[in-house]
């Protein structure tokens, strides 16, 4: 297993719950229909869980995380919207304690990045997927990260989380990867999408932007690059400073590319 890069602080999870099936998993849900069977892959907080959830209704969801603490995180979420048909399981993608055959759909957004052997994790989740179903999964590609204004600290703190990134055992540039390691991983009917994350609007870069500079300085990215000696803190409050600058720019833009795929295991 690799170090989960981001952690759970909370300047991390006030991100990952904004998202929803409709901005992170648009290209999965025309495969949706009601009495499925869900297998939701690194569910974090459940934002996403909750409403795949609902377009399987009444078919089951089984939310996995890794940890127990993890895990605690979805089951706040889905008993808040009283989600009634989703369970809860901890497990390792790459060796699922599940029969072959057993779900629908298998996905799994944002965490193939984060694994030392993502083929081996499509295999298995190829595995656990029915013979008509769907495997479906996305990723962020760093590298392909694109803003404006170029602000030289914002070039800093990209190349600094792609080092913590592989350094941790993951692969941050994933998005243009998903393809190779679908087709690595045995599946010989792929559909390969992409799109994005834009923010532009002031609002949206102050959140984004505020966000960022919170994270940079507070996460566990924070910790990981000061430990490993590849930034001090003066480093990253320069960073931080630098996200403050890009929120405030009236002509302020940033997209984050995500490769997806499709599978039909």
């Amino acid at each position: 297993m690799t170090t989960y890069t981001h952690g759970h602080h909370e300047t991390v999870l006030v991100s990952h719950r904004w998202r929803t099936a409709a901005n992170s998993a648009a290209y999965l849900l025309p495969h949706l229909r009601p009495g499925q069977t869900l297998l939701d892959v690194g569910c974090g907080p459940g934002t996403i869980t909750a409403e795949l959830a609902d377009a399987v209704a009444p078919g089951r969801l089984t939310a996995l995380e890794l940890t127990e603490d993890a895990l605690d995180l979805a089951r706040a979420e889905i008993a808040a919207r009283g989600t009634a048909n989703v369970e809860f399981r901890t497990g390792d993608v790459h060796a699922l304690d599940v029969p072959d055959g057993s779900f629908d759909v298998v996905h799994a957004h944002q965490v193939l990045q984060h694994l030392a052997d993502p083929a081996a994790a499509l295999r298995e989740m190829r595995r656990v997927c029915r013979p008509d179903g769907v495997v479906a999964a996305r990723d962020a590609d760093y590298a392909a990260f694109t803003w404006y204004p170029l602000i030289p600290a914002l070039d800093e703190w990209l190349a600094l989380y792609r080092t913590v990134a592989r350094h941790n055992g993951g692969e941050p540039d994933a998005g243009r990867r998903l393809h190779a390691w679908a087709r690595a991983a045995g599946c010989t009917d792929v559909t390969a999408t992409a799109s994005v994350w834009c923010y532009a609007a002031p609002e949206e870069r102050a959140w984004w932007g505020g966000m960022w500079a919170d994270r940079v300085v507070q996460s566990a990215l924070a910790r990981q690059a000061v430990a490993l000696g590849l930034a001090t803190a003066d480093d990253l409050r320069r960073m931080a400073d630098g996200w403050r600058e890009w929120a405030a720019a009236d002509d302020g833009w940033f997209i984050v590319p995500h490769g997806e795929v499709i599978c039909r295991a």
